[in-house]
C-alpha cells in the first residue's frame, strides 16, 4: 500500500502557516520535448533578478531531494529545501513519475486507482517543494525545466502557486539528431522512434497548453531565442510580469539547479547560435515543416521586439 505524507507533523503545520502569509511562488514551467534547449533557457532566466533556475524538479522524489552535483553551495541549498518539505514516504519510489508525469502513463491501463491514490500526496509535495525553493532562494520566480506535459497538467490544479506554462519548441530535425548522438550519457533513439515521441509529446503539450489561461501561457521557438536572446528574454520577462533586465549572455552562471543536462557541469556558459541547417533527408524535412506549422498556430508566442523597443537589452556573444 502506498504511504501517506504526515499532514499533522509540526514542520508541515509551520510551513503551511508561513506560506499563507506570503505571496504565491510564480512558477515558470518549461514544457515540451527533451533536447529542446530548456537547460540553457533556464540558465539564461536564472541570471535575471528575481528568478531562480531550479532545474528538473520532477527528479525531486526519485532522488530524495539530493542534487545531481555535489558542490557545497548546491548541497547546502537543497538540504535547506528538504528541511522545509514533509517526508514524501513511498512517493519517492518513482510511482508518480510512472503514473502521473510520463506521457506513457496514459497507456498504463488498470492503474487508475493507483493514480487517484497518488494524486493528492503528489500535489501536496509539489506545493511544498515550490514554496520551499521560493523561501530558500528568496526569488519571486522559479523555473522548472521538467518537460513533461502531464506534470504540467497536475500543477494546473495547485492553488498555492501562480503557474506560467512555457511550451519550448526546437527544430525537430535538430531534436532527432540530438537523440541519435552517441557522445552523451542520455538514452539514444533512432529517428523513427524520436519522431513518434515528438508527435505524442507535442499533442499532449498542446492539449495542456490550450487548457491554460491565455495570459499565463507562452510558446517559444528555440531558434528565435538563438537569433535574438536579449529580445526574446525581455519579451518573456515582460509576459510573466517581471521588470528584470536580460542578463549578459557572454557569461551566464549555471547556478545550482537540482538536476539538468551536462551543461550544468560547467560553472558558466555563454549562449551562442547553432550553425544553420543545410539540407537533410527529405522525410526529416517534411516532418519538421509539418510539425512546426502545426505548433506555429499556438499563441501567444514569445518573440523579439525591434531594437528600439528594447531599452535594457544587451547583445549576445557567440563565443563559448
Amino acid at each position: 500500500m502506498l504511504g501517506r505524507l504526515q499532514d499533522s507533523s509540526p514542520m508541515a503545520s509551520v510551513a503551511s502557516e508561513e506560506h499563507s502569509a506570503r505571496q504565491k511562488p510564480k512558477v515558470v514551467y518549461v514544457m515540451g520535448a527533451g533536447r529542446s534547449g530548456s537547460t540553457i533557457l533556464g540558465v539564461a532566466l536564472g541570471n535575471c533578478a528575481e528568478v531562480f533556475f531550479a532545474g528538473e524538479l520532477d527528479k525531486w522524489l526519485a532522488r530524495g531531494g539530493v542534487p545531481k552535483r555535489s558542490d557545497p553551495e548546491r548541497v547546502n541549498f537543497w538540504q535547506a529545501v528538504r528541511a522545509r518539505v514533509a517526508d514524501p514516504g513511498e512517493l519517492r519510489r518513482g510511482h508518480p513519475h510512472r503514473y502521473l508525469e510520463r506521457s506513457s502513463a496514459l497507456v498504463r491501463f488498470g492503474r487508475r486507482r493507483a493514480r487517484r491514490r497518488l494524486r493528492k500526496p503528489y500535489r501536496r509535495v509539489a506545493s511544498e517543494l515550490y514554496d520551499a525553493v521560493s523561501v530558500v532562494s528568496g526569488a519571486s520566480y522559479l523555473v522548472d525545466s521538467s518537460h513533461y506535459p502531464l506534470r504540467a497538467r497536475e500543477l494546473q490544479s495547485l492553488d498555492d502557486i501562480e503557474l506560467y506554462l512555457l511550451l519550448l519548441v526546437r527544430d525537430p530535425q535538430d531534436v532527432v539528431a540530438s537523440f541519435a548522438r552517441d557522445d552523451v550519457v542520455e538514452r539514444r533513439f533512432n529517428p523513427l522512434t524520436t519522431r513518434l515521441y515528438l508527435l505524442a509529446t507535442y499533442l499532449l503539450a498542446s492539449w495542456v497548453f490550450l487548457e491554460h489561461p491565455r495570459e499565463k501561457r507562452m510558446v517559444l521557438f528555440y531558434e528565435d531565442l538563438l537569433a535574438d536572446p536579449a529580445g526574446v528574454i525581455e519579451d518573456l520577462l515582460e509576459r510573466i510580469g517581471s521588470s528584470s533586465a536580460p542578463p549578459d549572455f557572454s557569461r551566464l552562471s549555471t547556478g545550482i539547479p537540482l538536476h539538468g543536462n551536462r551543461l550544468i557541469d560547467e560553472p558558466s556558459v555563454s549562449l551562442q547560435p547553432l550553425a544553420p541547417r543545410r539540407g537533410g533527408a527529405s522525410a526529416s524535412r517534411l516532418f519538421a515543416v509539418a510539425l512546426r506549422a502545426a505548433l506555429g498556430r499556438l499563441h501567444p508566442r514569445v518573440s523579439a521586439r525591434s531594437p528600439g523597443e528594447r531599452p535594457h537589452s544587451q547583445p549576445a556573444s557567440a563565443a563559448r
